[in-house]
């Protein structure tokens, strides 16, 4: 499997400048809450180092990916087109650089959307893309805080946050990230 430093260099050599500042805070903030919430904190790594790795490509490229791949074949195009770079990223971490680690896969691919049956891994790489140290908007300090205590309320709360955000954007919402909040929702009910 790759290493994080292969995986940091990659990463540079095809993002932006402000793109891979983000990818790199991601990455440390991945890792710091792998080791806090019992995660693997090498895969949070890596995870957080190459989730938007086909963020700054061209969407017709990221369409063609997706269709080539049978990933979201038949709506792709229904599909936010925000959601297209995750589950691109995917593939090509598994054509280009033989991961074949389904938690590393799962989340990176969810990592925009999220799914209702939310692994460990993939609610601490969507909550550190959500609150990584670059991120200025009005929530975020709430977020944080939030998340240095109970992942599971943090990402209830991020997910609201994010779908609010769409609507009041009049933005196209995935039905997977409100079918997320409501599975989250019922689990964190559920352990109560």
């Amino acid at each position: 499997m790759v290493d994080a430093a292969y995986c940091k260099k990659l990463a540079k050599r095809n993002l932006s400048e402000k793109r891979y500042t983000h990818t790199v805070n991601v990455a440390r903030l991945a890792k710091k809450l792998a080791v806090r919430y019992g995660a693997d904190p090498q895969k949070a790594e890596i995870a957080g180092l190459l989730h938007d790795i086909c963020k700054e490509k061209p969407k017709q490229e990221l369409l063609q990916m997706l269709h080539e791949h049978a990933i979201m074949t038949d709506n792709a195009e229904k599909k936010p087109t925000g959601v297209w770079h995750a589950a691109a990223a995917m593939v090509y971490l598994k054509e280009e650089l033989d991961i074949q680690d389904e938690e590393i896969l799962g989340a990176v691919r969810w990592h925009t959307s999220g799914h209702a049956g939310m692994t460990l891994l993939e609610k601490i790489i969507y909550m550190a893309d959500m609150c990584s140290e670059e991120r200025t908007y009005q929530e975020v300090d709430e977020l944080r805080q939030i998340l240095e205590q109970d992942l599971d309320r943090a990402f209830i709360k991020a997910l609201s946050y994010s779908l609010r955000w769409l609507k009041e954007e009049k933005r196209p919402i995935d039905p997977d990230s409100a079918a997320a909040l409501e599975w989250m929702k019922e689990q964190y009910r559920a352990t109560l």
